[in-house]
């Protein structure tokens, strides 16, 4: 079934000049880019990104690391699109990333994991629409 995830290559990432690696990746394995823009968010935008994990101990953190640079959203399509991103993309900590995934070959810790994913269907239909309107998805080019 074709589903839609978001990605976002974090600020780390884009920092470290690593978003050309990343994006060779996401293409090299089959996915379709419907939207990509650079943004920087701030901490209320990044704070409404990530709001399922309000109250949780990380969250103040994961708010002033998403805010602290430039990041690329990333709206793509694939057949099982979430599972094969994550996939993709690897375990939240590097350390515990299968060899060859994204994380484990290029972030740098478990807070700073250069990318993001969605974890279902569902959130990847919300997350997308937080960055991006339907009209700028663009499906057949």
């Amino acid at each position: 079934m074709v589903e839609r995830t978001l990605a976002i290559l974090k600020p780390d990432c884009v920092r470290r000049n690593l978003a050309g690696e990343v994006l060779a990746r996401i293409e090299k394995a089959g996915f379709r880019i419907l939207g990509m823009k650079m943004v920087k968010l701030t901490a209320e935008t990044g704070g409404g990104f990530y709001a399922v994990h309000r109250g949780r101990p990380f969250f103040n953190d994961l708010v002033a690391f998403m805010s602290s640079g430039k990041c690329i959203p990333l709206a793509l399509e694939k057949e099982n699109a979430v599972a094969d991103f994550r996939s993709l993309i690897g375990a939240t900590d590097p350390k515990d990333a299968a060899p060859g995934t994204v994380r484990r070959d290029l972030a740098s810790s478990k807070g700073e994991n250069i990318v993001h994913g969605s974890d279902s269907p569902e959130n990847g239909r919300i997350e997308i629409a937080f960055f991006f309107s339907e009209r700028e998805l663009i499906q057949n080019a």
